[in-house]
């Protein structure tokens, strides 16, 4: 389960900062859970989602929330809202190669209309991912509204991928291009009509089929929610290992001019992995990278960033 989501309140040009939450922040609270947290499938925490064996197969659950005016735009259709609930569950699915069993839904109740612009957004999402909704809980509460989304599912391969498992010379590779849900938001906040501009933003795309085609291939897999640069480095953590990238390698949705804010922006859902030199990839990729020796680290076109730069979305 993924516990580091990006802000709609703060959506500018990354800024240089602590790249690590403070002591009263989200990394020490999550620290501090780790340590309850010490059964084998929750694997410590670091990976998208739980792995739990069960007789002879193995299920897969993960749990994201999403805030208004924090995950989405006050205001947005709450049709694309539960879409994107849906969508980022289901992406966390797709990257331990897990086919969806169900989602269990925590929801704050609206006015009636938006109340059923949510039905049909969530009904909409559920089709398109051949999930069905096994049940959940309603609350009311303040007038910010949030959401909830637990999914299950069943993966198709193991061992099953794990963020831990880039292992020294393999290439890193990612599924797609990277700035097309920063484009969309900019165009949505901006008032923007154009539905095929911000739908990267507002209906993002689960790489299902591509994470349950990958599984057998990868060594470490995860998608990128938080920015390209900053889920690499957690990757290399998780890993033990140091990813080089070559930024100029990375497919990007937006103008040259803003590469540098698409590989740390975020909500692009692709996803991020390592497969062995030379292995035929079931699906279109792009080599962005390879893995090399080193301690956890992260080094972008040779160079290791400077201390404190912001990589990506951190609460």
């Amino acid at each position: 389960m993924r516990w580091a989501k990006r802000s709609a309140g703060d959506r500018r040009k990354p800024r240089k900062g602590a790249a690590i939450s403070g002591p009263d922040g989200e990394a020490a609270f999550i620290a501090a859970l780790r340590a309850i947290a010490s059964t084998p499938a929750a694997r410590g925490l670091i990976d998208d989602a739980a792995v739990i064996p069960i007789g002879g197969e193995v299920m897969v659950a993960t749990h994201d929330m999403i805030v208004e005016g924090v995950h989405y735009l006050a205001g947005q259709d709450p049709a694309d809202v539960a879409w994107r609930l849906v969508a980022t569950n289901i992406s966390d699915l797709a990257a331990k190669g897990a086919r969806p069993l169900g989602v269990l839904l925590g929801a704050m109740l609206g006015s009636p209309e938006e109340n059923a612009r949510f039905i049909a957004g969530l009904g909409e999402a559920l089709a398109a991912y051949d999930t069905p909704l096994l049940g959940g809980d309603t609350v009311r509460g303040t007038p910010q509204r949030s959401y909830g989304l637990t999914a299950l599912g069943l993966a198709t391969h193991r061992p099953v991928p794990a963020r831990s498992g880039a292992r020294v010379g393999e290439a890193l590779w990612i599924t797609g291009k990277v700035g097309a849900a920063m484009a969309g938001f900019e165009a949505l906040q901006a008032g923007s009509q154009d539905s095929a501009l911000t739908a990267p933003y507002r209906r993002p795309q689960a790489r299902l089929d591509e994470g349950i085609a990958l599984a057998p291939h990868v060594g470490a897999m995860m998608d990128v929610s938080d920015g390209l640069l900053i889920d690499a480095a957690r990757m290399a953590r998780a890993s033990g290992v140091t990813l080089a990238i070559d930024s100029a390698a990375v497919p990007i949705a937006v103008a040259e001019a803003r590469r540098a804010d698409a590989l740390r922006w975020g909500d692009d859902y692709e996803l991020l992995f390592t497969a062995p030199e030379g292995v035929a990839l079931p699906v279109p990729a792009a080599r962005i990278g390879s893995v090399v020796a080193g301690d956890a680290g992260l080094l972008l076109d040779g160079q290791a960033l400077a201390a404190g730069e912001r990589l990506g979305w951190e609460h």
